[in-house]
């Protein structure tokens, strides 16, 4: 087997900057979709259970940000792969990429086991946050079944770096839009009772996510293993042998990777805690506008990953024109695409949260009419918190991650969240307030990582020139 490759986008036609946009556009736009399409498997859950009521919708709301929230802080050992096996594919290491991706596996194993006590006591940890008994009831229900779920979406994601760096990441989105329509069926039927299955409610919804994440996990392994571009890298023979040193790396970056995304998704599982004490209605307002937000930020995270994956690969060549134009091609993209977003969510707030939520339930007036002023500032929320995240997929490309951990870490609560507490509770503005304070934590940390990119190219370009 050949030890060395030549790395995707070499060569004269990388250096131009139409030629930047369309490598963007050609990793990214699988990588959004295939975002979009993970996202959608939840939003249907989503839409879904929201014909239960009100009640079912919160619990929903709940327990898929406990699950989301485990589930990320994993997910930074699985992103710290990409860069790993972007710089190795740059430099034409074979070994390298088989050795970053088979570890990445192992620890997503380890943290899995490590994690399954959360899961268990779900409820007590709910209850202990303050939300409401019937509530939590509900929420732990669902997430002590949807915990089997976990191990095959972090090897998943693993394996998502081997394929977006050879430049195949079109199969991530084809696997995904397959099991999307999978979980649309087996939810419909599951979760409402229909073709003639039993209407088992959240219950139903738990079993259909564990099951769609262990096809996509199996779906991409039967494709690795049945492409000679893929097979060749022998991911799973002598799976059991360990690789210390690359083991270490996965930890060393993966573990402020994980603090980072963590602090930021944490910011909205307290933002969903703080609703739940303000009221239910309040709580299903901010889930919809939630799940907006979340729609919106699939393609600039879409794009981050393209961007973790093109910055990696030109650094791993030591191309640092390729690399300068590839971080400016993927902010303009992500920014154009951020205000168009933010004026659709400006025009039809009322429109886009209507799709939310059954309009024959008794609460359905009283949640939209909550959730059209947080739709609004999810809109501008939009462009912030693209920002921030392209300019964190730029740093993990040149595996730039500690001095990222603390800018977020300050970002998203000492300024994000204690303004969010303060504008909510002490100056009375509710779930507004919330919203507000987390736009600018948003705001702080877009400026300060993208600063700390651009500042840190600088001073390897000067130290390359000596």
């Amino acid at each position: 087997m050949s030890r060395h490759f030549a790395p995707v986008g070499s060569g004269s036609q990388a250096k131009s900057w139409a030629s930047h946009i369309r490598a963007t556009l050609a990793l990214g736009i699988p990588l959004i979709g295939a975002q979009l399409a993970q996202l959608g498997i939840h939003t249907t859950d989503v839409v879904i259970v929201g014909q239960l009521g009100a009640q079912s919708l919160a619990a929903m709301v709940l327990s898929g940000q406990f699950f989301f929230t485990i589930f990320i802080f994993g997910s930074g050992f699985s992103i710290a792969v990409v860069p790993m096996v972007a710089q190795a594919f740059g430099r034409g290491d074979v070994v390298s990429v088989r050795r970053a991706i088979r570890m990445g596996m192992w620890v997503s194993i380890g943290y899995t086991l490590l994690t399954a006590p959360l899961f268990f006591n779900a409820e007590a940890i709910l209850l202990m946050l303050g939300q409401k008994p019937e509530v939590a009831a509900l929420a732990a229900d669902y997430v002590i079944i949807v915990q089997f779920g976990l191990l095959p979406a972090l090897l998943f994601a693993v394996l998502r770096a081997l394929v977006s760096a050879i430049g195949r990441a079109g199969i991530i989105l084809y696997v995904t839009l397959a099991v999307l329509l999978m979980n649309a069926v087996l939810a419909y039927a599951l979760v409402l009772g229909h073709f003639g299955l039993p209407r088992l409610g959240m219950i139903g919804a738990a079993i259909v996510a564990v099951i769609v994440q262990w096809a996509s996990f199996l779906f991409m392994v039967a494709y690795i293993e049945t492409r000679e571009q893929t097979r060749r890298y022998e991911l799973f023979v002598r799976f059991w042998r360990p690789d210390w040193h690359a083991l270490w790396e996965v930890v060393h970056l993966g573990l402020p990777i994980s603090i980072t995304v963590l602090a930021e998704v944490s910011l909205f599982t307290a933002a969903s805690l703080m609703m739940g004490k303000i009221g239910t209605i309040e709580l299903a307002a901010h889930g919809i506008a939630l799940q907006l937000a979340s729609i919106a930020f699939m393609i600039p995270l879409g794009l981050s990953q393209a961007a973790t994956v093109r910055i990696g690969v030109a650094h791993g060549r030591g191309d640092y024109l390729d690399l300068m134009r590839a971080a400016y091609a993927v902010l303009a993209i992500a920014s154009a695409i951020a205000i168009a977003g933010g004026l659709l969510f400006y025009l039809m707030p009322r429109k886009l949260s209507s799709a939310f939520i059954n309009a024959t339930t008794p609460e359905a007036a009283a949640v939209l009419d909550f959730a059209v002023p947080l739709v609004v500032i999810a809109g501008i929320f939009q462009l912030v918190d693209g920002l921030q995240a392209i300019a964190s997929g730029l740093l993990r490309g040149l595996k730039d991650a500690r001095i990222p951990m603390v800018m977020a870490l300050v970002s998203y609560w000492p300024i994000g969240f204690f303004l969010a507490w303060v504008m909510a509770f002490p100056l009375g503005l509710g779930g507004i307030g919330i919203w507000l304070g987390f736009l600018i934590g948003l705001m702080s940390a877009a400026l300060l990582l993208c600063l700390r990119f651009f500042h840190k190219v600088r001073l390897e370009m000067k130290t390359a020139r000596v």
